[in-house]
């Protein structure tokens, strides 16, 4: 597995987890399935994808960023 993100102390790809939850599976069923990655480990490879994705939003294309728009009604 050269060069492939692997949890740690496991031979599990990363890659596996995000597969799984794409395809419509739980974190549950990852873990029922993989035994060797722990909840905590899963747990932390999502949060540092959160992390990563949310550093590359450029500041003003946030959601939080954009000001409300009101709908006005006419008639």
């Amino acid at each position: 597995m050269h060069g492939v993100p692997v949890f740690r102390g496991t031979r599990v790809p990363v890659q596996t987890l995000f597969d799984y939850l794409e395809g419509g599976e739980t974190l549950e069923n990852f873990l029922e399935g993989f035994p060797t990655v722990s909840r905590a480990l899963a747990l932390q490879a999502l949060e540092e994808a959160k992390q990563l994705l949310l550093a590359r939003v450029p500041v003003g294309n946030r959601q939080a960023d954009r000001p409300a728009r009101v709908r006005q009604r006419t008639g």
